[in-house]
């Protein structure tokens, strides 16, 4: 007896490796399969803008980094007690403006740089809703709490959204012709905005998408697919019956595996992740001859993997 419906998956023609260095950007899932490569000591740039949700909001810090253009000091607005650039997500707000303005040049240069190498760009989209900010009449990526009389909101357009991933894609590819694009839509509904509008809005975002998808080399992962058609269970959502919990996200994380992660890095992520289990051990006496002979093997272990991986950095495991 079949139980479950099941997405169709295939190996993607553009693994990755120990070799790859991978950018994710978007939604808050894109720090979910973020959070598992770092683990595993995969070379990546995770979010240098904070959580952007919209197609948009991604296309113009890329486009920023990319043409060395900076963002808006139109969209840097005083709120809080903090300068908050209404461009990016407030992890860059800072308490003057001159630190704010530094952060996102410091998040455009890292961006930039990092794409000239990047192998994979992993771009998650949460929305299609947004706002625009009535001073310049421009879309932005964050409201920051400041009050919504100084906002529109609105559901961007199909043609609007299809132009601006197309704008991203030309953008990444500019850079580096050969890097891997892949896009997702985030899994985790937005019920502030409504229930029926938030079917509405991811619908629009999967027929923009796919309309890019079928006309470009893009590839397309189903993580939103996964969650609400294999798994449709409460039992894997998070309290908040939101956003995916544990066991839902290294379920898609082994999805994930099976796609783009080649058959050699799968063996060395086993290494790494025998070594970060062991980094979090705890023992009860530090000075036992057991515990120090555990961690000579622990250091064996992590020189060996460092002879063939230098760049993989075990220290902050041992905080």
């Amino acid at each position: 007896m079949k139980l479950q419906t099941q997405i169709p998956l295939q190996k993607s023609d553009n693994q990755m490796d120990y070799d790859s260095q991978v950018l994710l950007m978007g939604s808050c899932f894109s720090e979910n399969i973020g959070n598992k490569l770092t683990y595993h000591k995969f070379r990546t740039l995770q979010n240098p803008f904070g959580i952007l949700y919209t197609p948009l909001a991604i296309e113009k810090c890329i486009a920023a980094a990319i043409r060395n253009t900076g963002l808006s000091e139109k969209h840097l607005v005083q709120y809080n007690d903090k300068w908050q650039s209404l461009d990016v997500h407030s992890d860059l707000s800072r308490k003057t403006k001159k630190a704010t303005v530094e952060a996102l040049e410091r998040a455009l240069v890292k961006t930039g740089q990092f794409l000239q190498n990047a192998t994979h760009v992993f771009l998650t989209m949460g929305t299609s809703w947004a706002y625009t900010y009535k001073t310049t009449g421009e879309f932005i990526a964050n409201c920051h709490k400041i009050p919504s009389k100084q906002f529109d909101k609105v559901l961007i357009p199909h043609e609007r959204l299809v132009s601006s991933l197309l704008n991203t894609i030309e953008l990444l590819t500019s850079v580096n012709p050969e890097v891997q694009v892949v896009i997702t839509i985030s899994p985790i509904r937005h019920l502030k905005d409504g229930f029926v509008e938030n079917q509405l809005s991811k619908a629009n975002l999967i027929s923009a998408v796919h309309q890019v998808v079928a006309n470009t080399k893009v590839a397309y992962f189903p993580a939103y697919e996964i969650l609400l058609d294999e798994l449709r269970d409460y039992r894997f959502y998070a309290e908040d019956m939101v956003h995916p919990n544990k066991l839902a996200v290294d379920y898609i994380w082994e999805k994930f595996n099976k796609v783009y992660i080649s058959d050699k890095a799968m063996k060395t992520m086993a290494e790494v992740a025998s070594v970060q289990r062991g980094l979090q051990h705890r023992p009860f006496d530090v000075s036992s001859s057991a515990h120090q002979n555990f961690m000579k093997s622990l250091q064996q272990k992590i020189a060996y993997i460092k002879e063939e991986y230098p760049f993989m950095d075990f220290k902050q495991s041992n905080s």
